[in-house]
């Protein structure tokens, strides 16, 4: 008589199994793309570094010669660029200040269409056909200047457009001085020695060298200082601060003086 009992099936496949082939497929195919991605990335980026004078020619005969011209001499929506040499461009162009989106008071700040590689290719195209300010020397950058000497230029030569604590400020025709507080040190120089916008040029015959790199310390030790005296309000003066007691302080005078007299009736 044959048993009843059902016979044991060999081989039968745990239920997680189903769910651990799928998840070292997934690991795997992961692995692959990442892979094949960091690959097209490093081969992206190693073609890009690569990039020479003759391609920013190119990229800039087709971005910006229409404002500029094709050799730089200027048309009548922008100026020439002889002599304004690769550091102009670089400050311009990497703040996203140009292109210019529409003609207007002054160029606002914004993220650049350029990858850093692209930028200096443009500037190195514009040296070699119009020299002008370049890079300077690493020590003006490194924020080991004199810092009280960087404070004191720059009250004197800087703070009436930018604000004492480097926060910018108003100028005439809706113009303004940009504030300072997350400009890079590389900016920093290029805008005094390129004079963008409404800012006048400041030489090595009128700020040398290390004055500027006592500045631009002064500016780097500033971005990274906390506040110490409470609320900044924006670092305007006396203009923000005036604001703030006239609403506050003379409001909650105000609303006590309503409160004590609800109370006294």
């Amino acid at each position: 008589m044959a048993s009843k009992t059902p016979r044991r099936q060999t081989g039968r496949r745990s239920k997680w199994a189903a769910a651990a082939l799928i998840g070292v497929g997934l690991l795997l195919t992961g692995g692959i793309y990442a892979g094949a991605s960091a690959a097209m990335a490093s081969t992206t980026s190693t073609e890009t570094s690569t990039l020479t004078v003759e391609d920013g020619k190119k990229l800039f005969q087709a971005n910006c010669a229409t404002c500029h011209g094709l050799n730089l001499e200027g048309t009548p929506d922008g100026p020439s660029l002889y002599g304004v040499g690769e550091l102009s461009v670089e400050f311009q162009v990497a703040t996203g200040r140009m292109p210019l989106q529409n003609q207007g008071p002054q160029a606002p700040q914004k993220s650049p269409q350029f990858t850093e590689d692209q930028i200096k290719a443009m500037a190195a195209w514009v040296q070699s056909v119009a020299p002008g300010p370049t890079y300077p020397d690493e020590r003006i950058l490194d924020g080991e200047g004199n810092l009280t000497e960087g404070a004191e230029l720059f009250r004197i030569n800087c703070a009436m457009c930018h604000n004492v604590a480097a926060a910018g400020g108003a100028l005439t025709e809706g113009k303004y001085a940009p504030a300072l507080t997350e400009t890079s040190p590389l900016h920093i120089y290029a805008a005094m020695v390129t004079g963008p916008q409404n800012m006048p040029v400041f030489n090595d015959m009128t700020i040398t060298p290390d004055e500027k790199r006592d500045i631009i310390s002064s500016l780097m030790y500033l971005q990274k200082s906390e506040p110490v005296g409470g609320f900044t309000l924006g670092s305007l003066g006396p203009v923000s601060e005036g604001l703030f007691i006239w609403i506050f302080g003379i409001g909650t005078l105000i609303g006590i003086s309503v409160w004590i007299t609800a109370k006294s009736n």
